[in-house]
């Protein structure tokens, strides 16, 4: 038997089969602001629900953590969003790296990335992800993430919405979901629609293509105090923003932490389905 390279994609598998391709090392241009990534990720039939660099956002990289705003540095990619100037091309790309593996399984891993800008680690994060099996057409992606500040002073993260620009408090766990001919349906258990759904916080979100839904749930208190981020008309996409209203502090040596569980169905999903999946995969 030929061991696995310890950096080389991992596959996530329900039931032995395949669902998500993680990729560790991307070969990426500084502009896209490189970082490990979940893609394609599929449905249990195997319909791809996430997409890598479109034409529209070349640095939107399917499933994993974007934020615009680190301190002034940019791990989202692509242009910055400056107060009284609009969207800048700025030299400030950081990266995500890839550390280790504590542990990688066929259904999840644990790993340690090291968040660095103009040669310095800014923070360390901690992302546990792993994959369940609901049932014979849904699974679970189960998405933890934990910043630390391992500088020795203070850190903040914004958004372009903090830094001036209304309706855009993208930064954090973001999903590029799969471009089809017809925009997808978003709905919350008591809304429906982009313009009720985007900025809102709600338990769960589900974005239902032509034959598949996701369904996104915050999996811990601070997780559900941030609202969601939505996209369907332009292009569709889904993030949970750390930074809607305020900069989000991060102190020396402390810690933020979100989890956000995402069910992944084929077919489309009514509101009864979409919480009753909500339910079973946030409770295992």
């Amino acid at each position: 038997m030929t061991a696995t390279a310890p950096d080389a994609p991992v596959v996530l598998r329900v039931a032995g089969r395949p669902v998500a391709r993680y990729v560790t090392r991307p070969e990426l241009s500084a502009r896209l602001s490189p970082r490990p990534f979940l893609h394609p990720v599929t449905t249990l039939a195997g319909t791809a629900v996430t997409e890598l660099s479109p034409a529209d956002h070349a640095h939107h990289l399917g499933v994993g953590v974007a934020v615009p705003d680190v301190e002034g540095h940019n791990f989202w990619g692509g242009r910055t969003y400056v107060r009284d100037q609009g969207p800048t091309e700025l030299d400030n790309h950081g990266a995500q790296r890839h550390g280790s593996f504590q542990l990688r399984d066929p259904d999840g891993f644990v790993e340690e990335l090291r968040w660095v800008a103009s040669g310095t680690e800014l923070l360390r994060e901690r992302r546990t992800v792993a994959a369940t099996g609901l049932t014979d057409t849904a699974w679970a992606l189960d998405f933890t993430f934990s910043l630390t500040n391992v500088t020795s002073g203070p850190l903040s993260i914004g958004s372009p919405a903090t830094n001036g620009r209304p309706g855009a408090a993208y930064g954090g766990f973001f999903w590029r979901a799969r471009k089809e001919e017809a925009a997808p349906e978003v709905f919350t258990a008591g809304t429906e629609g982009e313009a009720s759904v985007h900025g809102a916080r709600a338990d769960w979100l589900a974005l239902a293509g032509a034959h598949w839904t996701l369904v996104f749930a915050g999996a811990t208190g601070a997780t559900r105090r941030d609202p969601w981020f939505v996209r369907t008309a332009e292009y569709p996409g889904v993030g949970s923003s750390l930074a809607a209203q305020e900069r989000l502090p991060v102190p020396p040596g402390e810690t933020a932490v979100r989890r956000i569980v995402t069910v992944v169905a084929d077919g489309r999903l009514d509101r009864d389905q979409a919480a009753a999946l909500v339910r079973k995969a946030v409770s295992q």
